[in-house]
């Protein structure tokens, strides 16, 4: 897909150009998320990015703060609102809440975003939801969806040989 180059591009750039985004990363990366949502936030006051308030929102999801992860992505959305990430993890953070009809629209949005370069994490994410609420038909156009968009993501590959077995 062309969407991977600019979410990549964002990404690396944000990195390239911003020492307390990368470094919040690196602090992240290595476990430690209080630096690392310090860092983010710094990122944020120095110069509002959707990349950090994502970045952020997920080491605050990770600390168990779901709701204010998820308003951070908002955050996000309102700076670049076709930034999958930040789309995604909502419908992600939702998911977790097994607030399934909630997490939906956000994930399809993800799945059209331009500026990601992950796509088959939405449609990943829409086949669990659709495994949870038994539309298993569904479920398997979405893996495939995935797939197609990575053909090496094994958490796809996986669910569609469970979800192969459940079908026939």
């Amino acid at each position: 897909m062309s969407s991977s180059k600019s979410k990549s591009s964002s990404i690396v750039s944000r990195m390239s150009k911003d020492s307390f985004f990368r470094m919040g990363y690196l602090h992240q990366a290595s476990g430690d998320l209080h630096s690392a949502a310090e860092c983010y936030i710094r990122s944020i006051e120095h110069s509002p990015n959707a990349e950090a308030h994502t970045f952020l929102g997920w080491c605050l999801s990770l600390m168990g703060e779901v709701d204010h992860a998820i308003e951070e992505c908002k955050k996000a959305l309102a700076l670049d609102p076709d930034f999958g990430n930040a789309w995604n993890d909502i419908g992600a953070y939702l998911t977790e809440k097994r607030e399934f009809d909630k997490a939906i629209p956000y994930l399809k949005k993800a799945c059209k975003s331009s500026n990601y370069d992950s796509p088959e994490y939405p449609h990943y994410n829409l086949a669990r939801i659709y495994v949870q609420k038994g539309m298993l038909i569904t479920a398997r156009t979405e893996l495939a969806r995935a797939m197609k968009a990575n053909p090496a993501f094994n958490p796809a590959k996986n669910m569609m040989k469970q979800l192969e077995i459940q079908i026939h």
